[in-house]
C-alpha cells in the first residue's frame, strides 16, 4: 500500500477525505495541527476519527499561529455570523500553506509522496488557500523544495478530492463510506464541550449540507438552528 499523509482537522471535510484515501487503497498517516485555533476541541475529534478509520498513525503537531493573529480563529476577534461579504475574518493568514508544509515534511520523513487535504471551492467561505491555483502551486513547490523529489525518489501529489463537490455531495459521499459525522466538529466558535454555535459560516454550510443530502444532522448545537 502506498503511504499518504492526510491533513486531519476533526471537521466534516477532513474526515471524509480520510475515508476517501482509505477507499483508494492508501495507508493513511494522519497529521493534525494545533495552531492556536479557538476551536481546539476539534483535535480530540481528529484523534477519534483516526482511530475509527484505522489510520496507521495520528500525530498532533503544534504551530503557534496565534502568535501572529490576524484572524477570528487565532485572535480576540468575534466570530461573525454567516453572510459576511468578501473573505471573512475567519480566514487565517497563510494557514494552509503552513499546514501543508508541515505535512510535506512529515511525508518526506516517512517516505510518502501523496498529501490529502479537505479543501473545498464550492460550498466554502471564499478562502484563497482552498482553490486549485494554490494547491497546484504548492504541489509544484513540493517537487523543487525537497530532497526526496530533487533526488528523483518520487513525485509529490496534493490530493483534494472534495474540491469541486457541494457540501451535500460531501455528506453523501462520507455517509456512503461510513464516516461517523457525530465525531466531527465544523464550528468556529463552539463551547468547551463541543456544542456548535449554529450561527457561524461553517455551521450554516454544514447544516445546509446535511439538509441537502437528506441525511440526519448529528451535530450538537447550542441552540436549535433556524
Amino acid at each position: 500500500m502506498r503511504k499518504a499523509v492526510v491533513l486531519l482537522s476533526g471537521g466534516l471535510d477532513s474526515a471524509t477525505v480520510l475515508a476517501v484515501a482509505r477507499r483508494d487503497g492508501f495507508a493513511c498517516h494522519c497529521l493534525s495541527i494545533d495552531y492556536g485555533q479557538r476551536h481546539r476541541i476539534e483535535l480530540q475529534l481528529a484523534a477519534s476519527q483516526a482511530k475509527q478509520q484505522a489510520a496507521i498513525e495520528h500525530r498532533i503537531v503544534s504551530v503557534n499561529l496565534r502568535a501572529i493573529g490576524g484572524s477570528a480563529l487565532t485572535a480576540d476577534i468575534d466570530v461573525p455570523e454567516a453572510g459576511t461579504a468578501g473573505i471573512p475574518i475567519t480566514y487565517v493568514p497563510a494557514r494552509n500553506t503552513v499546514l501543508l508544509a508541515v505535512c510535506l515534511g512529515y511525508a518526506e520523513v516517512i517516505g510518502a509522496f501523496d498529501l490529502f487535504i479537505g479543501a473545498n471551492a464550492v460550498d466554502y467561505s471564499g478562502y484563497p488557500d482552498c482553490r486549485w491555483e494554490f494547491l497546484n502551486a504548492f504541489e509544484a513547490l513540493a517537487n523543487v523544495a525537497t530532497k526526496a523529489a530533487v533526488e528523483g525518489n518520487g513525485h509529490f501529489s496534493v490530493h483534494a478530492p472534495l474540491l469541486n463537490l457541494a457540501k451535500a455531495e460531501i455528506v453523501q459521499l462520507g455517509t456512503s463510506l461510513g464516516v461517523d459525522y457525530a465525531q466531527t466538529l465544523s464550528c468556529y466558535d463552539p463551547t468547551t464541550t463541543g456544542e456548535a454555535c449554529a450561527r457561524c459560516d461553517s455551521c450554516v454550510l454544514r447544516r445546509n449540507g446535511f439538509i441537502g443530502a437528506g441525511v440526519a444532522d448529528p451535530t450538537r448545537y447550542q441552540s436549535v438552528p433556524t
